[in-house]
């Protein structure tokens, strides 16, 4: 049985890996947890973003050698639950590091703002809770 507190590390391709960084980082409020530059021709640049204290992070992997390039579509989401309705100075500064505010769709619409990063992923800022008990 796997522990339901396990860790969760969210890995995706990035196209311009420093402006995602600059994203995720100046824009979300988010720290860089680990950093590798690729060594060898069989390895890619990669950052480790989240915050110290949650049990997941997003792996950004790019570099010259990147075998899998991003093609997000309007369905790749990374959604965080604020519970709280969404500061305009946050969506300030993502926009201010390389974001650019979307439409997403009715629903996310109605409940929050997206905000599309540099390499054309979408983050979404709910202003619901959400929780996995029932």
């Amino acid at each position: 049985m796997i522990n339901p507190t396990a860790a969760i590390r969210l890995a995706r391709p990035s196209r311009h890996l420093a402006d995602t960084e600059r994203f995720y980082v100046q824009g979300l409020g988010l720290h860089v947890l680990y950093r590798v530059t690729a060594a060898s021709p069989d390895e890619h640049d990669l950052v480790m973003l989240g915050w110290p204290e949650a049990p997941w992070h997003l792996e950004l992997v790019g570099g010259s050698n990147l075998d899998a390039f991003p093609s997000p579509t309007a369905e790749d989401l990374l959604v965080l639950y604020l519970a709280t309705p969404v500061d305009e100075a946050m969506i300030n500064r993502l926009e201010a590091a390389g974001g650019r505010q979307i439409t997403q769709s009715a629903y996310w619409d109605r409940w929050g703002v997206t905000v599309q990063d540099p390499d054309g992923y979408r983050l979404v800022l709910s202003s619901r809770a959400w929780s996995n008990a029932t």
